[in-house]
């Protein structure tokens, strides 16, 4: 057992359904002690950051740039600071961000778990093979970090 260590899990991809809050509640039902980490979740201000904090643009792609390199500061550090990145991949949606963190997690040897329906292996294939698991569900994601911390099933 590794009870003696604090793992830290950085929660990467789609803000839009209750996946981490599943996570959060499956770990805490078995007494997982876990620092879970997660991008901005709120999309308005996820998205607002840069002009709210910077100033308007009048063009929508430099409001984007502003937006994405604050959210990116975030994210960079909560990624170098995890022990497991997790990254979710919604249907509704495209998560490129997602599929960046996963990229940079790979980069700096972070084990990445991959969390999406399998409608979508095929078009996750290079993410899912840089991906040490890959899950369906956030129950089977708390399986694996309880194996991982404790060695059972």
């Amino acid at each position: 057992m590794i009870h003696n260590i604090d793992l830290s899990v950085y929660l990467s991809g789609e803000i839009h359904t209750d996946w981490r809050a599943r996570i959060g509640e499956a770990c805490s039902a078995v007494d997982l002690e876990i620092r879970f980490l997660s991008p901005v979740t709120d999309h308005a201000c996820s998205d607002g950051c840069g002009v709210s904090i910077l100033g308007a643009e009048v063009k929508k792609f430099w409001e984007d740039q502003k937006g994405a390199g604050i959210n990116a500061i975030r994210s960079q550090i909560m990624i170098e600071q995890a022990d497991v990145v997790i990254v979710r991949f919604g249907d509704k949606y495209r998560q490129w961000n997602a599929a960046f963190d996963a990229g940079y997690a790979h980069a700096l040897g972070t084990p990445i778990i991959s969390l999406h329906d399998p409608e979508l292996n095929h078009p996750l294939k290079e993410v899912d093979g840089a991906a040490l698991a890959v899950a369906e569900t956030p129950e089977q994601i708390a399986a694996i970090l309880q194996y991982v911390l404790e060695g059972k099933l």
